[in-house]
């Protein structure tokens, strides 16, 4: 439709029958254009991997899964894909709620017995540590961290070894990032009704001061 004239494309609004079915016909074309640009993304994703390991050129580390040894794809990912990919520079506010979450976690596992209370332990003790580094300003990100859990995660392991990829067990990255940010924000909401109240206080008391100065009255004011 947006592909013909002007005088048509009118026509067609203007019909009845359009009107009675815009709705539907609009969301067929969303889901249409939805569909081909999502497979165009992942076809130029394929080829930007393909690309990276015929030439040998331009792939960084890979860290296992789909890419790297082990994974479906050989070679790693286009280091253009990893930048687009990557959210460490948003998310890493939210670094105490997803290591709160990673100690809640690792002890919820150690009671239906897939750590040892010997294991939860190392991990629990490993997280504050990652957490202790946070808090002075002293944790590294690296090449490779694409967001907070995966940082999290790899100094995990390099403080603890191994041990730490247990952490992981039963665990995706989506439950992590629901947790993650709900706990955020209920941090975020108490600084703010903080601010808020501070806000009301100065009013008042500026108001007290100003008690006797007649002041004209508005709907909204």
């Amino acid at each position: 439709i947006f592909s013909q004239p002007r005088a048509v494309r009118r026509q067609e609004i203007d019909a009845p029958e359009i009107h009675n079915n815009n709705k539907q016909q609009f969301t067929i074309i969303i889901h249409h254009h939805f569909f081909w640009i999502s497979a165009s993304f992942f076809s130029l994703c394929l080829c930007s991997i393909t690309m990276a390991d015929k030439s040998g050129e331009g792939v960084s580390g890979s860290r296992g899964g789909l890419f790297g040894a082990g994974g479906r794809f050989k070679g790693g990912t286009d280091p253009i894909m990893e930048k687009f990919n990557e959210s460490i520079g948003f998310d890493k506010r939210m670094w105490a709620q997803d290591l709160d979450g990673s100690i809640a976690y690792a002890k919820a596992i150690q009671k239906v017995g897939i750590l040892t209370a010997d294991e939860s332990s190392k991990i629990v003790s490993g997280l504050q540590k990652v957490k202790d580094e946070w808090a002075a300003g002293t944790f590294e990100i690296k090449p490779g961290d694409e967001d907070i859990h995966t940082a999290n995660e790899r100094r995990l392991t390099e403080i603890i070894g191994p041990l730490g990829g247990k952490l992981h067990t039963g665990r995706s990255r989506n439950d992590q990032v629901a947790t993650d940010t709900r706990l955020w924000t209920v941090a975020a909401e108490r600084d703010i009704l903080k601010d808020i109240a501070t806000l009301l206080h100065a009013s008042s008391e500026f108001a007290r001061e100003h008690i006797d100065v007649l002041m004209a009255g508005y709907t909204h004011l």
